[in-house]
């Protein structure tokens, strides 16, 4: 670090390429926003083209299926032709549709395929915990015991998970492997390219969760020949709260009948013959389900064409850039405060945000909160910070460095309560 100066932050800024879209986004007065790796904030363009949708409604009811400015029938495609160029795949590859954990139960159903000794899908075990609920769940569908067939691989520091491990993990018995991009705590990046081919090797087929990743780190999903993956639109690609996910399937696989078949899954030229014959579509449009939320896909709309704008690599170069200034100035200020950083070094193998560990972490949350910080805790000692390259200055970072300080000299965090909220 050249200087841990709030000047020299400010000069960071005056030569950051992104910083003119930190006006795209309605930022609180007084408040620091470092939680869009769990929620994005709303931006001017999202809001448009959900009252856009709106008005579409409005205007035409249920003609809005085919006309106005955003008409729905499609919606679903078009965002998925804007989304695929950050998943690495082509827009057919690609199709904005549920939400993770529907979309994990639709890809497991349909490529979750048990035969002979090979009745077993792994993990690992420092998954977020829905992916291992419907794992366990697709388990028992099949009549399979979750705790003999679900195998979760160890983490050697309960921080990261190695691609060693993983691969040794790989026996002849396992049918599949669902695992994470970026671990949800401590930011470590999957190699998912070894990890593909290693499974491919095996004869097994891999997927993956990106709900940590897409848009803040680029992807190859269809150059690495990865089978399906899924993920939430809500975190940093901002499409809102309750924001419809995503999911890729490899064309490889275009013609699969899917485990849970909808007719939004329907090949669009015989969706409304309504016949009682499923035609499935020829695309990863096949693994809808049911009719999509239109008002939960229109904030896409105006988010993804930001990204379009921004280009993901840009994206990355800055979230690695200011990521590494913040742990510099942690390491520089809060060296004698018992903190410790949680997540990879090396840029190959860190996602977008700080893994922040202490003792007192929950206490640290809550006290960052009333000083107008808005981290995210996450058990059982873990602050997460995410400086998010479209709207996070690096004066921000250096502003949240200090007050953390401020923090640990006057032991502000002492007078709150060692639990968590209900919301953590």
């Amino acid at each position: 670090m050249k200087e841990p100066t709030l000047e020299y932050a400010r000069k960071l800024d005056k030569g950051d390429s992104l910083s003119r879209f930190r006006e795209e986004f309605y930022l609180k007065p007084a408040t620091i926003y470092m939680d869009g790796n769990s929620l994005g904030l709303l931006s001017k363009r999202a809001e448009r083209t959900l009252l856009e949708s709106l008005l579409d409604w409005k205007e035409h009811g249920i003609d809005g299926w085919t006309k106005g400015k955003h008409p729905w029938f499609d919606l679903s495609n078009r965002l998925a032709g804007l989304l695929a160029p950050l998943v690495g795949a082509s827009a057919e590859e690609a199709i904005v549709s549920g939400s993770t954990t529907v979309n994990l139960h639709q890809l497991v159903a349909t490529f979750y395929k048990p035969q002979g000794k090979r009745t077993k899908i792994l993990a690992d075990e420092l998954n977020f915990p829905t992916d291992i609920y419907a794992l366990k769940s697709q388990l028992r569908i099949h009549g399979y015991d979750p705790e003999e067939h679900l195998i979760r691989v160890k983490s050697r520091d309960g921080r990261v998970i190695e691609e060693e491990d993983i691969i040794e993990a790989m026996t002849d018995e396992v049918a599949l492997v669902v695992l994470p991009t970026v671990q949800y705590r401590s930011g470590q990046i999957l190699d998912m390219k070894r990890l593909t081919e290693e499974a491919h090797k095996r004869g097994i087929l891999i997927g993956f969760d990106g709900c940590h990743s897409v848009g803040v780190i680029p992807h190859a999903f269809s150059e690495w020949k990865v089978d399906f993956a899924y993920w939430c639109n809500y975190k940093y690609l901002n499409g809102g709260p309750g924001s419809v996910g995503g999911l890729y399937v490899n064309r490889a696989h275009f013609g699969a009948n899917p485990g849970l078949a909808g007719w939004f899954g329907s090949r669009k030229d015989k969706q409304f013959d309504l016949e009682h014959t499923f035609t499935a579509a020829e695309t990863a449009g096949a693994y809808q389900i049911g009719t999509p939320h239109v008002l939960s896909m229109a904030p896409l709309l105006g988010s993804l064409e930001i990204f379009e704008e921004a280009g993901i690599e840009n994206i990355r170069k800055k979230s690695l850039e200011i990521n590494q200034y913040f742990m510099e100035l942690i390491e520089v200020e809060l060296a004698d405060f018992g903190f410790e950083i949680g997540n990879p070094r090396d840029n190959a193998r860190r996602g977008g945000h700080v893994c922040l560990e202490h003792p007192e972490a929950i206490r640290i949350c809550k006290s960052l909160k009333e000083n107008g910080i808005i981290p995210d805790f996450r058990a059982p000692n873990v602050i997460r910070l995410a400086p998010i390259a479209l709207y996070t200055s690096y004066e921000d970072v250096w502003n949240v460095v200090r007050i953390l300080k401020e923090i640990m000299v006057e032991k502000q965090y002492e007078k709150f309560a060692n639990e968590r909220e209900v919301v953590a």
